[in-house]
């Protein structure tokens, strides 16, 4: 790894990811973390900016976004095995332990990995998700969220991927647009899930759920450093979701409400998630 950021392939836990690194190989890893329908590329300021200060940082397109991470079945796409890929990617670049951040779907495996592998994680910031147990309490309980989170129901059907790329994968773009992501950033998100296999295994995520090891449900609370982003803009996570997040944060919290900021807050707003996200890291 060089100090300035490119693009490699590293393979872990027999797969081979796709990844942007950059930075200090002796500096701490902060391991980047994209969502759905997301790809290493929603981490192209951050990247640079914290390879400037000294990190090891490490983007990878995740399970079934890098073709040479994406196995058959829906089962290979639970939970537990993508929290594994982001620990083996660690091993893999020498990090014992590591900051991780992650956004949407890849907040979610932050979250996991904090609760689940303390000992392995400095720090943890995520951006829009809340906690899964917070994000479980505020879909049972508040029908608003249930709606914001239609998806995730609609993903389970095996039409789901054609649908979302039919005509040109008009659906993706009008979520992008929604999301207010600069239309040559959208074109590089769907030439990367353009295709019936990419996509599919990306909505897998979803559908493997349900088989995993630990449900969201009972992710337990986190006691490493946290930092939580949301924009309360967000179309896809209410205000309860969001701020419940707390009660499941017994170590140090930092809750960042971005005013104005939808779901896409690293498309939307890079420069303030820089300076917002470096208090994460002890700057």
């Amino acid at each position: 790894m060089t100090g300035t950021p490119k693009t490699t392939t590293i393979t872990a836990g027999g797969l081979e990811f796709t990844a942007d690194v950059g930075g200090d190989p002796a500096g701490d890893l902060v391991l980047l973390l994209h969502g759905f329908p997301h790809s290493r590329h929603s981490w192209r300021a951050e990247v640079a900016a914290l390879a400037e200060q000294g990190y090891s940082v490490c983007a990878p397109d995740q399970r079934g976004y890098s073709p040479g991470a994406r196995p058959a079945g829906i089962e290979s796409y639970r939970t537990d095995l993508l929290v594994g890929d982001a620990l083996a990617l660690a091993d893999r670049l020498g990090a014992a332990t590591f900051h991780v951040v992650g956004h949407d779907w890849g907040g979610q495996l932050a979250w996991y990995l904090a609760a689940l592998h303390p000992e392995r994680i400095r720090s943890v910031a995520v951006i829009s998700r809340p906690h899964p147990a917070a994000f479980v309490r505020a879909m049972t309980a508040d029908g608003a969220q249930a709606h914001r989170s239609g998806h995730h129901r609609s993903f389970q059907r095996p039409e789901a991927t054609a649908e979302q790329l039919a005509d040109d994968a008009a659906p993706l773009r009008r979520l992008l647009s929604s999301w207010d992501v600069p239309p040559a950033d959208a074109e590089v998100y769907l030439d990367l899930l353009g295709t019936h296999a990419a996509l599919d295994a990306a909505i897998n995520w979803y559908r493997a759920v349900r088989l995993s090891e630990v449900l969201p449900a009972d992710v337990p609370a986190v006691d490493v450093p946290t930092l939580y982003v949301w924009g309360n803009a967000d179309a896809t996570v209410g205000r309860e979701a969001a701020e419940a997040t707390t009660d499941f944060v017994t170590g140090s919290y930092e809750f960042l409400e971005i005013d104005g900021a939808g779901h896409a807050v690293t498309d939307q707003r890079p420069t303030k998630w820089q300076v917002a996200g470096s208090h994460a890291f002890g700057e």
